[in-house]
Formats: C-alpha cells, structure tokens, sequence
C-alpha cells in the first residue's frame, strides 16, 4: 500500500476526521451514497477500536484505480497491545469493552476484503479494501 492521506488517531474527535476523509475519498472514486455510508462506517469501527484499545495509531487511505477496477484501500495501524485471540474477536457478540460485539466483524460485511495481523505487544495491522462496481 502506499498511502495518499493519513490520520493519526489520538483523541476521539480523530475519528471523526478519519470518517470525513474516507468519505470525501470514496466519493473522489465515484462510489454511491449507501457505500459511502458503509465506507465510513468501517472506518469509524477501525478508528474507535485505536482510541479504545492502542491509545497510539492510524488511518491511512489510498485509491487504487489499475484500468480495470477502481476502489479503496483502508489501512489501520496501531502499536497497541495486540490481540490475543484473532478468531474470536471476529466472532459476533464478543467483546472486551462491553459493547455489543459487532465492530470487527461488521467491518468485514461492510468491504470487500478483510486482513487483520496482530501481534501481542506490537499492535495490530488491519486493511480493509472496496472496489466499486
């Protein structure tokens, strides 16, 4: 991936910054109102698990356009304490805050492609991708 914009994500109001991008990025590329939602939607679920769980991290964004296909990359990246647990954090109903366990998971309906690696103590690296069709 090589990122055209970044948001570091420190404060709550980071997130809200990260949406808004997204959402301005996504409609550069042509997507609809519905995906836009869905774009930013993701991406306030990526976002609010940095500020809740890493304390330290980042939205990046990059539009991929190879002739054939055009969509975008969401790259999240934290130096959190990594997941202990991938499968189960991808589970619906689980969580660790108290919430209803939909975040991750929901990210993944939302996209295209889903990757997560995370490593204990090193954080967690998340890209998601949605083409437009």
């Amino acid at each position: 991936m090589d990122p055209q914009s970044c948001v570091k994500i420190k404060q709550e109001w980071d997130i809200v910054k990260a949406r808004q991008l997204g959402r301005d990025m996504s409609r550069k590329v042509g997507f609809g109102t519905v995906d836009q939602a869905r774009i930013a939607t993701a991406i306030s679920e990526l976002a609010r698990n940095i500020y809740l769980y890493a304390d330290d991290g980042e939205i990046c964004f990059e539009i991929v356009d190879n002739n054939e296909h055009q969509g975008i990359i969401i790259l999240s990246l934290d130096t959190g304490p990594g997941i202990q647990n991938l499968s189960l954090v991808m589970e619906d109903g689980y969580s660790t805050s108290g919430g209803l366990g939909a975040g991750l998971p929901g990210v993944k309906r939302l996209v295209d492609n889903f990757d997560i690696k995370s490593e204990e103590g090193k954080g967690t690296e998340i890209q998601v991708m949605k083409w437009l069709k």
